[in-house]
Formats: C-alpha cells, structure tokens, sequence
C-alpha cells in the first residue's frame, strides 16, 4: 500500500470498500486513529470541516481523518 492519502473532509473521496483511517468520538482528545475499511458512509453533506462520518467494515464509527489512495 502507498503512503499517498487523501483528506477525509471531502465526501467524493470516500467510497465504500476503501481503507480509511478514522477518530472515533470516544478518542478525539488523544486523536488517536483507528484503521479499517469504510462499510458505510453516515454524513450527507458533500463536506464536513472534522471529517466525513463513516462505520467500518468492524462496525465502529468515526469521522474519516484520513483516505488511502
């Protein structure tokens, strides 16, 4: 896998099956990321200034931070 990412604050960015890297609510303090691949996206707007709102394939939600190319 690259290291090249796109920014999660762009809802086009973002499709279902790609690998995301997300901040659940719960680690927004310590913005401590969590890995895994986009099952479902949760916001509606075409962009959200603290990221687009997404569940992982393992069921934890969290705002997309950043997008793997």
């Amino acid at each position: 896998m690259e290291n090249k990412k796109l920014s999660g604050t762009i809802r086009k960015n973002i499709q279902l099956g790609k690998m995301v890297e997300i901040v659940q609510k719960h680690h927004q303090r310590t913005s401590e990321l969590t890995e895994g691949i986009v099952k479902k996206i949760l916001t509606n707007a075409s962009t959200h200034p603290h990221g687009i709102k997404v569940q992982l394939e393992t069921g934890e939600v969290g705002r997309v931070k950043n997008v793997f190319i």
